[in-house]
Formats: structure tokens, sequence, C-alpha cells
């Protein structure tokens, strides 16, 4: 130790004048303005109190504080006492370079502890510069009482600060903000000795507008009972607008150090409010976790019976709309639901490795909220949904197909009902029982025509039948009525046969009495039956609907009107030969004088029917070749929609697939920091997402081509399905992607890994084959070889995932919470007793986390138990499972 009463010394000169720590230099002495009186006057009862409080372990002390360390022999002396080291020899000597290097020699020794004195030199100590000795003693207050205070990561005077902050938190009327303006009051200091000896005083006597009062009981317990010598008085504190800075934290920094023994417990309770913020995160992501999967879960569950139900509907419209809600649901309804259970299972795999970094067991969801059951009902729901839309679409195909034969059926009986009109009341009458001879070979004419007439249209009534047969078995919502009707027809026909047969033989009993039928009329009501027939199957051939699908039916179809069409001519000269006969009867009576009554007997086509309806085929033929010209423009138009999508399907489709490769190598060989990673993958991610326009483009198409109903394309091998599909598992895939080197930072960060050590782990697991395992096996043998991969491969899956990897390389030397070091936290907390009360934790934890663990916490049943006690143990139980334990 110095010998202060020495004073030979060897000269030297004046000491450094460098710079101080960062943190400290708002502290700074301001060099170029005067001391603020006030301040001065604090400064130097608080410096010379905390002198003398180190000084008096060596015997001595000081009196003025600028002049008992101009020697040098003092101040030496104080940097001994306050750092345990010796010092070199002091000067001998009364002169003034024995002092100046007896100052230099304690000027450098504070130097060596990496403090930097701006313009403090020996000479302006040796001369008796207050400021400077104020400010030289200021700096030995940082260097030795206040910068090695810490905090939660926080040091010196912010270290000092959190930690008067969190000591007087739960005290009324205090709140620490800085060192001048919150003290003035004198609640503060005595909710600090409060807080640690809480017999020493009554703090709920003292009031906040008696500052000084509450500053002397501080000032006097503390010297009292804490060994803390007075260093202010209360009237300069209180009479001063705003107190040193420097001297209030002087003084607090001797409470800190007095109760440093305190400073455990606040150790332990920092730790157990560090583990409980964990836990608290880690609970409500699970809530979070268990409310995301029950919504998809329930969403599922209610759309699987709307996606099952296959019951068809009576009409196009109806069935129309039902593909409408489809398409609404796989735009709208479905992707976001498909977003959220892609963000479910990145959640989960993040809170699972939150809970491995920090040591607790794995998150268990309740019964069926498992990833692997909300992946059983997706599978579930995508199986509904498979095949949904092409039911739909055939569903309408067979309306289609059901409506046109409906209409077919319609326009046929029609035909027919309006032809058979009034052919009963014909076949009943008895005309023949008074007409001449000549008008009975004409009925019986006639009723041969009428035998043409009804064969001919025989096979209508087939063609009838055989509609409502079909309509039947293909489940016509109107089959009733239509069979009805069917019915009706047929039992009609019947009747028309029958009654046919018997005029017949009525006829044929007259016509043996009969002569001289007109032979021209004869031969005109035969030829003309036929011919009109044909015109009528021709109209209704001409106005008959059609269906096609495609260009090659349409095509057909309009080579069918062209082989039709020309047949016109030869049925034209057919048409002018009837009408000849007509003229021939006509001219035949003119020239032989004979008065024709009435017309035609053998018929009732007239030449005016047959022209009327031989204009109605000429109209009909133009109108027909309009309709399958627009047909055949719809069917162009629809080649031109399969070609548009197709030419936009066959590009998507391999960029999916190269996207898709690319992640799959992009997630092997990528290089840089991880945050590079992440920027890298999301910059990628958002060009993926960018490409979404194409998706939509995509599916306007295959929406015009559905609203077309176009059933086919043959001109690529995607279909929509295919593809949504392939965007979706795209979006997911470099989500997880993404998720998996956000893990990767977390466990980094937590475990404390570097780069380096990062990209070495990337390194070892890329190349951590089979081989590299079988000679693994081999070194460390069957036992230890077992534990390593019951550690990276739990499962016993044959996989090894690059975290489990990562876990493994850095579990055994990362410094981790565990169940033990908690109890012994809690042990400490509460004063070695095997349970703690309830105002133990709300004195030493913040309120939120003690309440926090009080409503965890089972009652204490041991044999030491008191009311009130609980028990840590089982606390630390349900923190890191029994196994920890």
């Amino acid at each position: 130790m110095v010998d202060y009463h020495a004073s030979n010394s060897q000269a030297s000169s004046g000491g450094p004048a460098v710079y101080m720590d960062p943190r400290e230099q708002e502290n700074d002495w301001d060099r170029d303005l005067l001391l603020d009186p006030a301040w001065e006057k604090q400064q130097r009862k608080t410096f010379t109190a905390w002198c003398n409080s180190h000084l008096r372990k060596a015997g001595t002390q000081i009196e003025n504080i600028e002049e008992d360390f101009r020697d040098g022999l003092k101040l030496m002396l104080l940097l001994e006492v306050i750092s345990g080291e010796r010092l070199p020899k002091p000067e001998r000597g009364k002169m003034r370079v024995h002092k100046i290097n007896n100052v230099n020699k304690a000027l450098d020794y504070i130097a060596s502890k990496g403090v930097k004195l701006v313009s403090i030199g020996a000479e302006e100590i040796v001369d008796g510069n207050a400021k400077m000795t104020l400010g030289m003693i200021w700096t030995i207050i940082l260097r030795f009482a206040i910068q090695d205070i810490s905090v939660e990561e926080t040091s010196a005077k912010e270290g000092l600060l959190l930690w008067c902050q969190r000591k007087t938190a739960p005290y009324k009327n205090v709140n620490v903000q800085n060192f001048h303006i919150s003290w003035k009051d004198g609640l503060a200091f005595n909710a600090l000795i409060h807080r640690h000896r809480p017999e020493l005083i009554d703090y709920d006597k003292l009031r906040k507008d008696d500052p000084l009062t509450n500053l002397n009981n501080a000032f006097e317990v503390a010297e009292k009972y804490l060994d803390i010598p007075k260093m202010m008085d209360a009237e300069d504190i209180v009479g001063t607008l705003r107190p040193d800075e420097k001297a209030i934290m002087t003084y607090v920094s001797c409470f800190y150090h007095a109760f440093s023994g305190a400073q455990k417990a606040e150790t332990a309770a920092n730790r157990i409010c560090k583990v409980l913020a964990v836990n608290q995160e880690n609970e409500h992501l699970m809530e979070d976790y268990e409310k995301l999967a029950s919504d998809l879960l329930d969403w599922i569950r209610r759309t699987i019976p709307w996606l099952e139900n296959r019951a068809p509907e009576k009409t196009m419209a109806e069935m129309q709309q039902k593909l409408e809600d489809f398409r609404g649901y796989r735009r709208v309804h479905k992707p976001p639901k498909v977003q959220e259970k892609c963000q479910l299972e990145i959640n989960f795999n993040t809170l699972q490795t939150k809970l491995r970094l920090s040591n607790r067991p794995a998150f268990m969801p309740s019964e069926g909220r498992m990833v692997s059951d909300i992946n059983g009902s997706w599978h579930n729901l995508e199986g509904a949904e498979k095949g949904y839309e092409e039911w739909m679409l055939n569903e309408i195909r067979r309306l289609e197909r059901l409506d046109h034969l409906a209409e077919k059926f319609r326009q046929k009986a029609t035909i027919h009902e309006s032809w058979t009109d009034g052919k009963e009341a014909m076949l009943t009458q008895k005309d023949y029982e008074t007409a001449s001879l000549s008008e009975v070979k004409a009925l019986l004419r006639k009723h041969e025509a009428f035998e043409s007439d009804l064969a001919a249209h025989q096979d209508r009534v087939e063609q009838i039948a055989a509609i409502a047969q079909e309509l039947n078995e293909l489940d016509y919502y109107d089959s009733p009525s239509v069979n009805s009707r069917c019915q009706k027809i047929c039992e009609q026909w019947d009747a028309l046969g029958s009654l046919t047969q018997s005029r017949r033989e009525s006829l044929e009993r007259t016509e043996k009495q009969l002569e001289s039928i007109d032979e021209l009329y004869l031969e005109y009501a035969k030829r003309a039956a036929p011919f009109n027939n044909w015109m009528e199957g021709a109209m209704e051939d001409l106005q008959d609907m059609f269906i096609v699908h495609n260009i090659e039916e349409i095509q057909g179809l309009i080579t069918a009107h062209e082989q039709f069409k020309s047949t016109l001519p030869e049925a034209n000269k057919e048409r002018e030969a009837i009408q000849a006969i007509q003229a021939e009867v006509q001219k035949i009576a003119q020239y032989n004088g004979i008065k024709l009554s009435g017309g035609n007997p053998y018929t009732t086509i007239t030449p005016k029917t047959i022209d009327n309806k031989w204009d109605k085929v000429e109209q009909l033929v133009p109108q027909r070749d309009q309709a399958l010209q627009e047909e055949l423009a719809k069917q162009q138009s629809n080649d031109h929609l399969r070609r548009k999508f197709a030419t936009q399907a066959n590009i998507v489709g391999p960029w999916i697939q190269t996207k898709m490769e690319e992640i799959g190598r992009i997630s092997i060989e990528m290089n840089g920091t991880l945050e590079d990673q992440l920027v890298n993958l999301r910059e990628y991610e958002q060009s993926i997402i960018e490409y979404k326009p194409n998706i939509d483009q995509l599916e306007g198409d295959h929406q015009l081509i559905q609203e077309a109903l176009i059933f086919d394309n043959k001109y690529t091998a995607y279909t929509m399905e295919h593809l949504r599909v392939g965007w979706e598992q795209l979006l997911t895939t470099i989500a997880r992607t993404i998720n998996e080197i956000e893990n990767q930072i977390l466990t980094r960060d937590a475990k404390g890994i570097s780069q380096e050590q990062l990209h070495e782990y990337r390194t070892s697991f890329n190349h951590f084959d089979k081989l590299v395992i079988e000679a693994l096996d081999f070194l460390l043998g069957d036992a230890e070889f077992a534990r390593i991969m019951g550690i990276v491969d739990p499962n016993n899956s044959g996989v090894v995932t690059f975290q489990a990897f990562i876990d493994f390389m850095s579990r055994e030397t990362t410094d981790t919470d565990t169940a033990d070091q908690v109890i012994a936290s809690f042990k400490i907390l509460a004063a070695d007793k095997n349970f703690i009360m309830a105002e133990e934790l709300r004195r030493e934890l913040p309120p939120d986390q003690a309440e926090y663990c009080i409503a965890r916490m089972a009652p204490y049943s041991g044999p030491d138990a008191k009311p009130g006690a609980l028990d840590y143990m089982s606390f630390s139980t349900a923190l890191y499972g029994e196994s920890d334990l």
C-alpha cells in the first residue's frame, strides 16, 4: 500500500488527455463551462464522503477534496483501497515535481484500467483546481463503483437506473426515470431501503409532500444501519431546482453495493421471469394453434357434405348454378383455407422449435387437432372434391340431352297430333252409304291414300315412343307427363288402325257396285300423298334441333344438308309432274264439258297445299343454312377457346414444374447468411406470387370454356384441376422453405451459433450420408451411436432433418435453462425453504409474472407446510416435464 506520508519522488510531466467510454460521455465533465455552484457544493460533499468511506479502511480521511489530493499520496492510497492492488511506490519529497509525479502515477493507474481521461492533467490536481479534481474523482467513481454494475444485459448508468426502477416498481408515488428530479422527494431512497430491509422503515407513513423528512429519514437509516455515510444534505436537494446527477448517482451506487448480497435473489428472479415469459408466449402460440385448427376443421366438416352431395337437379339452370357455386368455392373460399392450412403447419413447426430451444416438452395439440388430423381431414376434403366438377358437367350434358330429347318429343308429338286431328271423325262417317258409284270409288281411293299416309306416319309414332323410352331411361324429371302423352298417342294410333280397317271393309263391300273412277284423280292422289309426306318430313328435318360438340360434327351436318339440297331439283320435277296431273284433269274436264264438283275425290291434298309446302321448304333451306353456319362459327369459336387455354396451360404447367425443381435445388445450394437466404427466398416467393395473374387468366379462360359447354381439349394434356393443385403445392413449398430458414435463424440466435458454424453444419449435413453413418457406427460403438441416432432420428424413420442435425450439433455446448436451474432459482427466492409464499413472489417478480406463478402453483403439502405455502417443484414439473427432473 502507498505510504501517503512519504514526499520524495522523481520528476515527470503532465498526465494524458484521452477519450472516455462512450456510454459515459453524456455524464462527462463540461470542460468549457463553470460548475453550477449548487451542484459543486453537492459534489464536494458527496465525493468527499465517498472517498472517506474507502479511506477510513486505511485509517485516514480527507477534509478538503481539492487540497488533500494535491500531493498525490492519498489519491494513490484511495486507488489501492478501492482496487485492492498495489501502485508504484510514491516519491519522497515535498517539491512540486514530486507531487506531479505521484499524481501522474495515480492517473496512469486509472488509465491502465481502461479509463480515458479528457483534459485532466497532474498539474491541475497539484494546483488544487477544484473543477479538475472533482472531474477526476467522478471518473474514479464511474470506473470503480458504477461501471461494473450489470442488470439484464445493461451496465453502468443504465444498469444502475434499471436496478432502481426494478426495486422501486411496487411502491406508490415512486417513478424513477433519472438521477436528479426522481429523487427530490426522498421516497425513492426510502423505497430502496424498505425493499431490502423492510424492518428499518415504515414506508406507509411517509408523505410525498414532506421531502425533507423523507430524505433525512433515508440518510439517517442508511448511515446508522447500512454503513452508508451521509453524502448529501436534504436541504441542498430540496432547495435545488434539479439536484446534481453525479452526486445522486454516486450516493445511489453505495446503496447498490450495500445490497449486492441481494443480487443473488434478483438474478434468480430474473431467470424465473425469463422462463415465465417464454412459457407465456408458448401458451399463447398453443392457444392460437388450437383456435386456427378448430376453425379449419369446422370449415372442412361443413364443406365435405356439400361436395359429397350428388343429388341431381331437374333443370340446366339449377345445375349451372351449382357449377357456378363450385367455381366460387375454388376461386374464393378454398384458396384462403389453403393458406390457413400452410400457416397452421408453419406455426406448429415454429412453436415446436421454440419449445425445443427453451428445453420445454413438445406441444401435443388436443385430440383431433394434430397436424396429421388436419392433413387427414384435408385429404378427405380433396377426396370429396375430386370428381365433383366432372359429375356436374356430366349432369349438365345429361340435362342438355334430356332437354333436346324432350323438345324433339314435343315437336314430333305436336306434328303427329296435328295430323291425327279429325281423323277418327273422318273414319267413322257413313258418307259412302248415300254416294254414287264414282263417289264410292273415290272414297275407296281416298281411303287407300289415307292408309298410305297412315303407314308413312308409323315411323313417326315409333320415333315418339323411342324418344319417350329414352327419356325414361335417362330419368327425365317430367317423365310422367311424357309417358301420359305417349300413351295417349299410341292408344289413338291403335284406334286409327282399327277404324281404318273397318272403313276399308265397308268401302270394299260397296266397291263391287261402283265404277268409273277417275284415274287421273287417283294417280294425282297416289303421287301427291308421298310427295306431301316427303315435304312434311323435309320441313320437320329442316326445323329439327341439333346439338354438336366439335367442328367435325357440325361439318357432318352441313355435308348432310348439302346432300339434301342436291335432291331438291329432282323433287321439284316430281312436284311439277304432280301439278301437271291436276292440270290434265282440268284440261280433260274442260275439253269434255265436265263440270267438276268440289276437289279431287281421292285426296285432300290440293295443288295449292303442295305449292305452299314447297314454298315453305324453300324458305326453310336458307334458314337451315344460316343455323348450321352459326353453329359452325360457334364451334370454331370453341376451338379457339380450346387453343387459347391450351397455349397458356402448356406454358404455365412446365413453369410450375420448373419452379418446383428450382425450389428443391435452392433449398440444397443456398449460400450466404441466413438473413440473405431469407431475403432471396422472399424475393423468389414474390416473383412466384407475381405470376398469379397468369393463373387468374387461365382460370378465366377455363370458365369461358365451361360456360361454352366444352368438355374436351385435344390441344393440351393439362387440366385446370392439375394446374390448380400444382400452383397450391408451389406456394406451400416455398412457404415451408422460408419457414425452415426462419426456424434456423431462431435456432441460431437461441443457441448462439455463428454464421460460420451454421455454414459448417450445412456442409456437414449435406455430406451426412450412409457412408458417414456407417463410419460413425464403427468409431463410436453401438451404444453411443444408438444414443446419437435416438437424438437426430427419434421416430426411427431413417431420415435426419437439418433442424434435428443443428439441434444435435449445438445441444451439448449451449447454455439453456433447465428444470434444476429454475428450482434452484425459486429456492433462492424462498430463502432455502421447500416452499414459497405468494408475498415473496410478488416482492421479487414483476406483477404479471408473479400472478402467473401463483395461479399455476399447487399448494405445498410437505411436513413444514404453512398456510398459503406454494409448491414450486410442481410448477417446474409443469414447465419442463417429469423427464427433466
